[in-house]
């Protein structure tokens, strides 16, 4: 797509594209780790990452280091009304959850394949407690 293209796309369109595209990058990063679990153990091992709660801090921790523009997505996606409710955090951790997802997702569909890295790497050191 066009980045005018993905400009314009809803934020909960967004947001649904970045959640599975961060989450096949958790599963990826695991395998290539070399984990070898069953599939059950590396799910559990994933939702350390692919969660409202990790995601909302993740964001959080990098917003300042995210441009103008990206910023700019993060807030309008979490101000955006919820059409869902989460199963295990508040709605503001939920928000903030949707943010993220929304940039994962609107730098995926822009082809901004270097800067989509630098997110989820970034997400994934934060989460880690690298940098918190």
């Amino acid at each position: 797509m066009k980045k005018n293209e993905v400009r314009q796309l809803n934020t909960d369109v967004l947001a649904y594209m970045g959640d599975a595209v961060f989450e096949g990058f958790i599963r990826e990063i695991m395998i290539e780790g070399g984990r070898t679990l069953p599939a059950n153990s590396l799910h559990r091992s994933a939702t350390k990452y692919v969660n409202a709660h990790a995601q909302a801090a993740a964001v959080r921790g990098m917003l300042e280091e995210l441009t103008e523009e990206e910023q700019h997505l993060v807030k309008r996606a979490r101000n955006h009304k919820i059409h869902s409710k989460a199963k295990n955090a508040d709605p503001l951790t939920y928000k903030w959850a949707t943010g993220f997802e929304a940039l994962v997702g609107y730098l995926f569909l822009a082809g901004e394949e270097a800067r989509l890295a630098w997110v989820m790497n970034r997400a994934a050191e934060i989460i880690d407690g690298k940098q918190i």
